[in-house]
């Protein structure tokens, strides 16, 4: 599933990440989500926390927001008219380099068209034990709307 993305998030990482080896991407959430809520997990899932500790140095940030562009192998634009653009074939950035928008998060857009960024996503490829601050286990709940 996204064979090319993954691929294309690799190379990103290589060209990024000082440390990077070329492992398979390892996703992190940058701020903990609130596991309540729907759409993470099937209710009732067993499942692991980890809080890890990593060097900045070894993670790459992006916008989670607009990495979903990415996968979906759309073109990132910053507004609506620069998309129309795009699809009448006026502008001079391809859709991969469009891509890489996911990793300049002081950008300026239009967050009606974007969204607002507030969802930052970090990968990594390796999780050295030594790093590993918190387990927690945990099951998720089921939803009272289904």
């Amino acid at each position: 599933m996204f064979p090319e993305q993954y691929i294309w998030m690799m190379e990103q990482m290589k060209a990024r990440l000082p440390h990077y080896k070329g492992e398979y991407p390892i996703w992190l959430w940058i701020k903990k989500p609130d596991m309540r809520s729907t759409g993470h997990f099937e209710g009732g899932t067993k499942c692991v926390r980890l809080t890890i500790d990593l060097n900045e140095k070894d993670v790459l940030l992006s916008d989670l927001d607009r990495w979903n562009l990415v996968l979906n192998s759309g073109f990132c634009s910053d507004n609506e008219h620069e998309a129309t653009e795009f699809d009448k074939g006026v502008l001079k950035i391809s859709k991969e380099k469009s891509w890489e928008r996911i990793f300049d998060l002081k950008r300026v857009v239009d967050v009606s068209w974007t969204g607002n960024g507030e969802w930052l996503q970090g990968t990594t490829g390796r999780i050295d034990l030594d790093k590993v601050m918190r387990v927690e286990q945990f099951t998720t709940r089921k939803s009272k709307l289904f």
